[in-house]
């Protein structure tokens, strides 16, 4: 069965950090693309990271470019997001997602709360 698990979130003042985590279960996540998505209260879900697999190459939403950080540690079947300089408007749910060949996502976890407030 195939699981995600994110763990991470919290609530921090703006220009604070936060590392996220997401533990896959039941595949190997180096093998497929994995997707960081958050949903802000109110508004639909929004991507934001992804790191290919194999080479490992990352994308990033224009929002969050060099602000965040996605990688992969292949032995712990984990994918992270180290977010920095963090801003009101990343609050949200974040979502570790697989991809598809199709650019969906099969399988989400259950999301992690990151709140960013002074």
């Amino acid at each position: 069965e195939v699981q995600l698990v994110e763990s991470g979130g919290d609530m921090v003042q703006p220009g604070g950090s936060v590392r996220l985590s997401c533990v896959g279960s039941g595949f190997t996540l180096s093998t497929y693309d994995m997707n960081w998505v958050r949903q802000a209260p109110g508004k639909g879900p929004e991507w934001v990271s992804a790191i290919a697999p194999g080479g490992g190459s990352t994308y990033y939403a224009d929002s969050v470019k060099g602000r965040f950080t996605i990688w992969r540690d292949n032995a712990k079947n984990t994918v992270y997001l180290q977010m920095n300089s963090l801003k009101p408007e990343d609050t949200a749910l974040y979502y570790c997602a697989r991809g598809t060949a199709a650019g969906g996502y099969a399988y989400w976890g259950q999301g992690t709360q990151v709140t960013v407030s002074s």
